[in-house]
């Protein structure tokens, strides 16, 4: 039997990052306000594993957000150095972090060999330079492909995070971005739509209206054939869209942008959708179609919308799960 992967996560917002980024304000995506200490973190390593189950599971200390690399190497081994009991013990395997491209270099990646490192999120965001200068990232794709190397050539599992709507991008751009993180050999990735968050440049830039955001629509339509192209690659979507911080979902924190609470599940009906339209020719007044059972709500489509769309065509539509199927694979019966 599998294990099953959790992690840990303790967010570290804007921490060591010597820029900023157009679109940037992690305090407000992560809804974290300050940089966790020793007593926090294990708090918060505590907390979490009395949900988690002791067996048939890996579990894994996520640093996310900030620029963990940044940190002088004694703050970076204070971080590392707090999950070494619950490594001991077997309760954690390894530790997760991400960080920059450009803050990638031999010396950094031995001492986090040495401290129980075993995969490393790259915030890649685009591979087209041109992007990459218009949100003022500070780096070049070169810088990406060159971190990308090295992390692997050292063992690690190497992860690169993408945003789609950047500025400057287009769906060409964004695909291509997609389709080098799979040739860098990265086993995950993440897939962020752009957002104007209160108190960047891009809200200015989109209070000036030298900005508009990608709509909903086109970024789930974007999202739906990136995420094809992951899956044909066997790299793993960790996720589709922001994780819902308190001031997402209340709203106060977003000023435009396409942000969905369930994102992924419009993205996945929208793939199903696309299959499900092949049955419009269908010659019938009722279809019954049989899916995967992890399947079926994004078959049926996030508010019935797959359903509704196939109810123009038939008079009756029915959904089955059948558990000789996998994928995406659908019967007609």
């Amino acid at each position: 039997m599998k294990k099953k992967h959790f992690n840990i996560p303790v967010f570290i917002p804007e921490a060591a990052c010597p820029f900023q980024c157009i679109y940037c304000n992690q305090r407000k995506i992560s809804g974290k306000l300050h940089l966790p200490d020793a007593l926090e973190i294990n708090n918060i390593i505590e907390d979490h594993l009395t949900t988690l189950p002791k067996k048939d599971a890996t579990v894994e200390l996520a640093y996310f957000g900030g620029n963990f690399t940044g940190f002088t190497s004694d703050v970076q081994k204070n971080f590392l150095n707090l999950v070494n009991p619950y490594i001991r013990s077997g309760e954690i395997s390894g530790i997760r972090l991400s960080t920059r491209p450009d803050y990638i270099n031999p010396e950094i990646l031995d001492l986090l060999k040495d401290h129980h490192v075993k995969t490393i999120e790259l915030g890649a965001q685009s591979m087209d330079d041109e992007v990459l200068k218009k949100s003022k990232r500070g780096h070049t794709a070169r810088d990406t492909e060159m971190a990308a190397n090295m992390i692997i050539e050292r063992g690690f599992n190497l992860g690169l995070q993408m945003m789609i709507g950047l500025p400057g991008d287009t769906f060409e751009k964004s695909l291509y971005t997609a389709q080098r993180i799979t040739e860098l050999g990265a086993t995950e990735t993440r897939i962020y739509p752009t957002l104007v968050i209160r108190d960047t440049i891009l809200e200015k830039h989109y209070l000036e209206g030298r900005f508009e955001p990608l709509t909903l629509e086109d970024a789930v339509s974007w999202s739906a054939e990136l995420l094809q192209v992951f899956e044909e690659a066997k790299v793993k979507v960790l996720k589709l869209g922001l994780h819902p911080s308190e001031g997402l979902l209340s709203g106060s924190d977003l000023v435009a942008g396409p942000w969905h609470q369930s994102f992924r599940e419009l993205v996945l009906t929208r793939i199903w959708r696309q299959k499900l339209q092949l049955l419009l020719g269908l010659d019938s007044e009722t279809v019954c179609i049989e899916v995967p059972s992890k399947e079926i709500n994004y078959a049926v489509g996030y508010g019935g919308s797959n359903k509704k769309m196939l109810l123009q065509k038939f008079i009756s539509v029915e959904f089955n799960t059948n558990a000789q199927l996998n994928q995406r694979s659908f019967n007609i019966i």
